[in-house]
């Protein structure tokens, strides 16, 4: 089984210097696609076609517009490269069902199928996503609904981005990171943010702003996070699913059910099916 604690980047999946300012322009282009309101999608994907080089050269980030039967329209080169194909045309056209391993396309597609029929709109998701050759990184994602001047959804659009890589040259680093090394050692129980205020001797406030500074995430992101990166690992061995629950904290089964298919598409059954131990 590949190992998941490694790096986006040496996954082939890299984050650089730059990855602020593409999530920060992809994330612009979304919300003026959102504001928009064309008369009908085409006008969106013209407009979009007009800048598909810019898309194609952010390595770090998957972007795509789909139609409202949830099939590609758009996509750029780093999706399509991830999921294992030369050229972007190759996605046009299907659905993630289509593209993905079979649990995992399902429930990609269903997740925009939502976005699609209920106009939900899924943003700052924590997902463990994996691609092509078993490759695996942390993602933020981001889906939302495009609607037309008559305020009826005709597609969508979504961005994941490479979890960016954590600032240690920052002056507050050594006080972050031991609450990153207490959630690795206390993750099997329940941690509460007191825990980790009292540790640092920061308010919450700052706690939360620190921790999303150097690491990019909430402190309850980071603890989800290493979570779900243990039960990935404890998944791999013959380890009952609901002692593999409790090993990682959570002491609800269905909770752990979900919060692992949340993450990574896959319920911990399908996990394992998909790494041959079932």
């Amino acid at each position: 089984m590949m190992n998941i604690y490694r790096n986006n980047e040496k996954n082939g999946i890299g984050t650089n210097g730059h990855d602020a300012c593409n999530v920060e322009f992809l994330a612009a282009l979304c919300s003026g696609l959102v504001n928009h309101k064309p008369s009908n999608l085409q006008d969106i994907l013209n407009a979009v076609a007009l800048i598909t080089p810019l898309l194609n050269a952010i390595p770090s980030v998957v972007f795509f517009i789909k139609d409202i039967k949830a099939r590609y329209l758009i996509a750029n080169l780093t999706l399509a490269t991830r999921c294992g194909f030369k050229s972007i045309s190759s996605l046009l056209g299907k659905t993630s069902s289509e593209i993905f391993p079979a649990q995992m396309g399902s429930c990609y597609t269903e997740q925009d199928l939502r976005v699609l029929h209920q106009g939900v709109i899924i943003q700052n998701q924590l997902e463990l996503h994996f691609y092509h050759g078993r490759k695996a990184g942390w993602c933020m994602t981001y889906k939302l609904p495009l609607y037309n001047q008559h305020n009826h959804i005709i597609g969508m659009a979504g961005i994941s981005h490479d979890l960016m890589e954590v600032k240690e040259n920052h002056p507050v680093y050594q006080k972050l990171a031991i609450v990153d090394d207490y959630i690795r050692e206390h993750f099997d129980r329940t941690i509460r943010l007191d825990e980790l205020t009292h540790l640092t001797r920061l308010s919450v406030a700052q706690l939360e702003r620190y921790c999303k500074r150097i690491f990019h995430l909430t402190p309850r992101q980071m603890i989800h996070k290493i979570r779900i990166e243990k039960a990935s690992e404890l998944l791999a061995t013959e380890l009952p699913i609901t002692d593999v629950a409790l090993r990682c904290g959570y002491t609800d089964h269905s909770a752990f059910t979900r919060q692992f298919k949340t993450s990574t598409g896959l319920t911990p059954s399908d996990f394992r099916q998909s790494i041959g131990l079932e």
